[in-house]
């Protein structure tokens, strides 16, 4: 469970480019927003807001009792509307707080818990995340898939694209005990002050380059506590053949 002042803020942006309208997608005859909304509920979070630039994302949450802060329309990621969030609910930069993507229906609420934990476990650190093995040599190699490598100390030291660590002698077609390397789940716990402190920081050259915004967080010098996640989440909502496939598996656990 999560602790008392944590609270889970839910960024849920109307128009994404792949699939606009994304938050309202409809699963099980109710809109996505409401099911990750339920999730982050399930953490034991007693805050949780959802940050959204839709009066229709904003109505929809109303309709059952959540909270919504409409946010700027011209933010660039979710982390600068947490940002903006958190000034706006005028937190402590003391306070936890956990990014749940809007596209994540069916995310774990073990793991929302799990992540915030972690960044009160460990004060040396401004934000928490999580990770899962890669089992796959296609996953290992996929652009895709964020690769991260961590030290003894549970902190992450590089997150990329490529596949890292790299294979020198080449990647083989199975991994060392089943295992080639880690890939980096997309869930945050954060430090206010700390967030506060990041998007007011230049995205730098190495950010820019690989597209990955915790690159930044490194780059300033900041620690990253990391761990494998107690459980392995199914993927998000990116396109509108994942929203068929998470359509058909909460069908599934519906029916059994």
């Amino acid at each position: 469970m999560m602790a008392e002042n944590d609270w889970i803020i839910i960024p849920a942006r109307h128009d994404s480019s792949r699939l606009p309208g994304k938050p309202l997608a409809e699963i099980g005859g109710r809109p996505m927003i409401h099911w990750v909304y339920e999730r982050a509920v399930a953490a034991g979070s007693e805050h949780v807001v959802i940050a959204t630039d839709d009066e229709r994302i904003q109505e929809a949450a109303a309709e059952i009792g959540a909270r919504a802060v409409l946010t700027s329309e011209g933010h660039e990621s979710g982390t600068d509307r947490l940002a903006e969030v958190i000034d706006h609910l005028d937190l402590p930069d003391d306070t936890v707080v956990v990014n749940l993507q809007g596209d994540e229906p069916m995310m774990p609420p073990v793991l929302l818990a799990q992540v915030a934990n972690l960044l009160r476990a460990k004060p040396e650190a401004a934000m928490a995340t999580l990770m899962v093995p890669i089992t796959g040599r296609d996953e290992f190699l996929s652009p895709d898939a964020v690769k991260v490598v961590a030290n003894e100390r549970a902190e992450a030291m590089y997150f990329s694209r490529a596949p890292i660590p790299f294979h020198r002698d080449g990647v083989p077609d199975s991994g060392e005990a089943g295992l080639f390397g880690f890939r980096h789940l997309g869930l945050y716990a954060y430090r206010a002050g700390f967030l506060r402190r990041f998007v007011a920081t230049a995205s730098p050259e190495i950010e820019r380059r690989e597209k990955l915004e915790q690159l930044r967080a490194l780059s300033m010098g900041e620690t990253i506590a990391i761990e494998i996640a107690e459980v392995t989440p199914p993927a998000g909502v990116d396109t509108q053949a994942d929203l068929e496939r998470v359509r058909a598996l909460m069908a599934e656990e519906v029916n059994d």
